[in-house]
């Protein structure tokens, strides 16, 4: 979202002497209103085989924050309790989206942190409004993402009409489904909710982690209530200045990029899969893929917009590069099309999930700020995209499209500028697709007492507890005692990116066992 860094060779790693973020857990801080008049949460053991020590509550919260005595609805919590002396608070973590659900992602950051510094907070998972298993959850189209879809790009009128009418039929049917509630699915709404829970928690103040989409959720969150922030930690930093359409074409080129490096990673192991040793001959090879399954897709479910959805994943995560490949390997040489439709099902295909997901990542995103409705406009501006980067420009158009027909008009955009939070830390990787570089760099400068580290040469989505010491080190002495690193120029502190993968081996090492979980838990399209 927003220009790339290609060159970060100068940046300098300064390690600074320890930075405080606010008071300590036990300064005096008044409370506020809500948080005297709040009940208390009934926690029940909810955990699992991964995550014994989850607990589960609910919280009701008022549907329109300007009508605190009218409607509510029903937010799902989860928590892994602090077991050390030194209790240090609740913190929220988010998995982003918007639309993803954080239920689960309170296990894994409390088994991921060193045990010391997760021993002490309250960490605690929430589905946002609308999502999973809070109430109402919403779908607005079931089947909507079913195979085969029209071909992404609208290379005749008839394909260009048909994905239209696929994007107005969902945006008809949400604002059908879910008149009353769709005007209250914003970033906003979401953001008084995290109150909400602040108070339930009984807590003055809370610490926040947050990935991809959880950024701009903090840093919104920031924006409103910076006295109510402890730590907030930003992994994979959204550009708040381009919410929402500038940053999705700015992600077209970024994850274009990003499916070349794998390409180029193909070729880098011809031996192991066949296709070439020049990565523009392995592109080509792709897109004639792409071509074939247009007209026969692969066990009557990979055509080529089920091809994109299948190797996006890629963009996110090098971690699946190695069952992209072995996929399009046998596609291409053996004309088997089995391993195609398995990872397909596996990484591609929706479900019920994905649908939630995606209904509320349109109610938000389409209500957050203002979209074109011009759908001429969107026609110039995404071909002149595709002709720099056809590898997902179309597919994501789509993705947005229902924004240019949405039935509720939009909010305005939020400014997140902030003198008055807090010290945030910020984590970036040079070479994200799905946030690219330059939003960092942005909310760096916004917030005006943030650090940033960057991950160098690393081009995955969310990086910290994935696997890399460096970055973690980080995370943990700010979450222990609010170390942040200070340097002398836009960068204050750089870690190295681990290597790709290597082709598919009997055993997988550890660290990458963790990125696929969180990755798992972080999804896509964020």
């Amino acid at each position: 979202m927003g220009k790339r860094a290609t060159v970060l060779c100068g940046a300098a790693v300064v390690m600074a002497t320890a930075v405080t973020a606010v008071p300590a857990a036990g300064a005096s801080a008044p409370h506020t209103a809500d948080t005297a008049r709040a009940a208390p949460l009934t926690w029940k053991k909810c955990g699992t085989t991964k995550y014994p020590t989850l607990q589960c509550a609910s919280l009701k919260v008022p549907l329109d924050h300007a009508d605190p005595h009218g409607r509510h609805i029903t937010l799902a919590l989860s928590r892994v309790p602090h077991t050390a002396k030194k209790y240090q608070g609740p913190l929220l973590v988010n998995p982003g989206g918007p639309g993803g659900s954080g239920l689960t992602l309170a296990g894994f950051v409390a088994s991921a942190l060193p045990k010391a510094v997760a021993a002490q907070y309250d960490v605690i998972g929430f589905d946002p409004r609308g999502v999973g298993a809070s109430k109402p959850a919403v779908n607005c189209k079931p089947g909507y993402f079913a195979a085969v879809r029209p071909d992404s790009v609208p290379r005749t009128p008839r394909i260009e009409k048909a994905n239209l009418r696929r994007a107005k039929a969902f945006a008809l049917a949400c604002g059908k489904k879910y008149a009353d509630v769709l005007p209250h699915l914003n970033t906003i709404s979401a953001v008084r909710d995290m109150d909400r829970i602040r108070a339930a928690l009984g807590a003055r103040w809370i610490s926040y982690f947050g990935y991809s989409y959880g950024t701009y959720l903090g840093a919104v969150y920031a924006k409103l209530f910076p006295q109510r922030v402890r730590r907030a930690a930003l992994d994979s930093v959204v550009d708040p200045t381009g919410v929402w359409y500038e940053a999705n074409l700015a992600q077209d080129i970024a994850f274009n990029d990003r499916h070349r490096a794998f390409l180029a990673w193909v070729a880098k192991y011809n031996r192991t899969y066949g296709l070439g040793t020049d990565p523009s001959e392995v592109e080509a090879k792709w897109y004639a893929m792409r071509a074939a399954l247009a007209n026969a897709p692969a066990g009557g479910k990979v055509g080529p917009s089920e091809l994109e959805d299948t190797f996006l994943p890629g963009g996110y995560f090098n971690g699946y590069w190695p069952y992209l490949a072995a996929a399009f390997a046998a596609y291409v040489n053996d004309k088997d099309a089995d391993p195609l439709t398995e990872i397909y099902e596996k990484v591609g295909a929706a479900d019920a999930a994905d649908e939630n997901g995606y209904s509320i990542y349109a109610s938000v995103q389409c209500r957050d700020a203002a979209w074109s409705r011009d759908w001429q406009r969107w026609r110039t501006d995404n071909w002149k995209v595709y002709a720099k980067a056809p590898f997902m420009t179309w597919n994501n158009a789509w993705y947005n499209a229902p924004c240019a027909f949405w039935p509720k008009k939009p909010l305005a955009s939020v400014s997140v500028t902030n003198a008055k939070v807090a010290p945030v830390l910020l984590f970036q990787s040079t070479g994200d697709a799905a946030t690219p570089y330059q939003g960092a760099v942005t909310v760096h400068r916004q917030l005006a007492r943030s650090s940033l580290v960057v991950e160098r040469g690393g081009g995955n989505h969310g990086i910290t507890l994935g696997g890399n010491s460096c970055l973690d080190k980080h995370l943990a002495a700010y979450l222990t005692d609010g170390t942040v690193p200070r340097g002398e120029g836009s960068v204050d502190a750089v870690c190295e990116a681990r290597p790709d993968p290597k082709p598919l081996s009997a055993k997988a090492t550890s660290a990458a066992a963790r990125g696929a979980e969180l990755h798992r838990l972080i999804g896509f399209r964020h």
